[in-house]
């Protein structure tokens, strides 16, 4: 994965592996994934950069007079697909180029990387390793996903109890043989409930790889009769999937630029401001790092969720903790981001506010080293300790607020993303529910 070939090189591996299909695969503004799907004969061509799809046939693109948009393969994310039985199937990522030949502001990889090439002006690079989880569910006899889990197994658990396991070691093989580098692969807390982490990369790369893996994982998933799920909370009453953020920047020597020995907690003044930054910033970037309703079902004291902006070395109930590593592997952890998020879009609004904390050199406030959802309200406040958003609508009032969270987003994305998250607001805002009818019904 990451490697730099040629457009010579791939046509070259292609035709020696047999390959017949090519996905040219780019990604919109909420986080999906889309393809245009060419054959082996057009592939010199869109490596010519001459592939066009419609715009105006993705939400959140453009409108339709302005719709011819082209896609401008990445070679080094040129992989065939190990699970293809008859016909060999392979992909290409794409950023996506407006007629006129400039980067869509649309294009949320394209925002990402935006945001580094304003990290490399300071003279940094990110690198990043993601957490992520999610559920694995029994289809019904229509092939429908169901609610009901493959195990009742907890945390690390191994098999027989784990029924998982045999879907969980078939995607660990896949992936691998895809260029990922497994670190882990764990039963988490939940019934039915994984984790697989994979080794950090430059930030680029990361969010290409979390939208390969959730795609692999499903896909594998389906193949074992079971639903893999990226949403937030499924389940009411156990905990929900996160994908904690680990993440370091490192000076374009290739040093890591958040370790310094002689500080009490081996942390550099450009780690420190960084922290500052994210704290800052982080009620605001909540909507994208946090982009749908159910998300905020996960953010709830009592599953190991993060409620309250603080930062800890010691324990996991802050927003952004300090792992024990350091010299290379020298990070912070942020834990508030999920696994519904669009990628590209949260290392992009994350990196902007840690920028802006080095800019500013913005001191984060005083760590927060005991338990503090066993703090009472008057503590927190006392400390200056807030709370992220409860809700969706509270998290876009919040970003509306912040010119340079907007800024990193840019103006086509945010009012996108905006609009397409306040329609999903209003139309939860006004359903009933289940909950009420069964509280209400006979009541009054």
């Amino acid at each position: 994965m990451g490697l730099k070939l040629s457009k010579e090189d791939i046509l070259k591996r292609a035709k020696e592996l047999d390959v017949q299909f090519i996905h040219l695969q780019f990604t919109d503004i909420l986080g999906v994934m889309k393809n245009v799907s060419i054959t082996i004969e057009q592939l010199e061509k869109a490596l010519d950069n001459e592939i066009m799809f419609d715009g105006s046939s993705i939400d959140g693109f453009v409108r339709i007079e302005e719709s011819d948009m082209y896609l401008r393969p990445d070679p080094s994310t040129f992989q065939v697909f190990p699970w293809a039985t008859q016909v060999r199937e392979a992909r290409l990522i794409c950023d996506v180029y407006t007629k006129d030949g400039e980067p869509f502001s649309g294009c949320p990889r394209n925002t990402l990387k935006r945001v580094l090439a304003e990290a490399k002006e300071m003279g940094y690079t990110m690198n990043v390793g993601p957490e992520c989880e999610f559920f694995l569910f029994h289809t019904d006899e229509t092939g429908k996903p169901s609610l009901e889990t493959q195990d009742n197994a907890g945390y690390f658990d191994l098999a027989p109890v784990d029924l998982g396991e045999s879907a969980r070691r078939d995607m660990v093989f896949t992936l691998k043989e895809m260029g990922f580098e497994i670190e882990a692969s764990h039963h988490e807390v939940a019934p039915g409930q994984h984790e697989i982490d994979f080794k950090y990369d430059d930030a680029l790369t990361t969010a290409d790889n979390i939208m390969t893996f959730k795609m692999a994982v499903r896909i594998i998933a389906q193949r074992h009769g079971l639903h893999a799920t990226f949403m937030p909370k499924p389940v009411f009453g156990i905990n929900g999937s996160g994908m904690h953020t680990n993440m370091s920047l490192a000076t374009l020597d290739g040093n890591n630029a958040f370790y310094d020995e002689n500080d009490p907690l081996q942390l550099s003044k450009v780690a420190y401001y960084f922290l500052g930054g994210v704290l800052k910033h982080a009620r605001s970037f909540a909507a994208i790092t946090n982009p749908t309703v159910n998300s905020y079902k996960r953010l709830v004291p009592g599953y190991e969720a993060p409620v309250y902006v603080a930062w800890s070395a010691a324990n996991r109930s802050p927003l952004v903790r300090i792992p024990a590593k350091r010299g290379n592997s020298t990070r912070l952890e942020l834990r508030n981001p999920d696994p519904s998020s669009n990628p590209y879009l949260a290392l992009a609004v994350i990196l902007k506010a840690g920028l802006d904390g080095i800019s500013n050199q913005i001191d984060p406030p005083e760590p927060v080293n005991s338990n503090i959802y066993h703090m009472d309200q008057p503590d927190r406040e006392e400390k200056g300790i807030l709370s992220l958003p409860s809700n969706l609508y509270e998290a876009l009032k919040e970003l509306s607020r912040n010119n340079l969270i907007k800024s990193a987003l840019g103006d086509h994305v945010y009012n996108r993303f905006v609009e397409a998250a306040m329609i999903e607001w209003n139309e939860y805002r006004t359903r009933v529910t289940e909950w009420e009818i069964e509280k209400y019904l006979t009541k009054f």
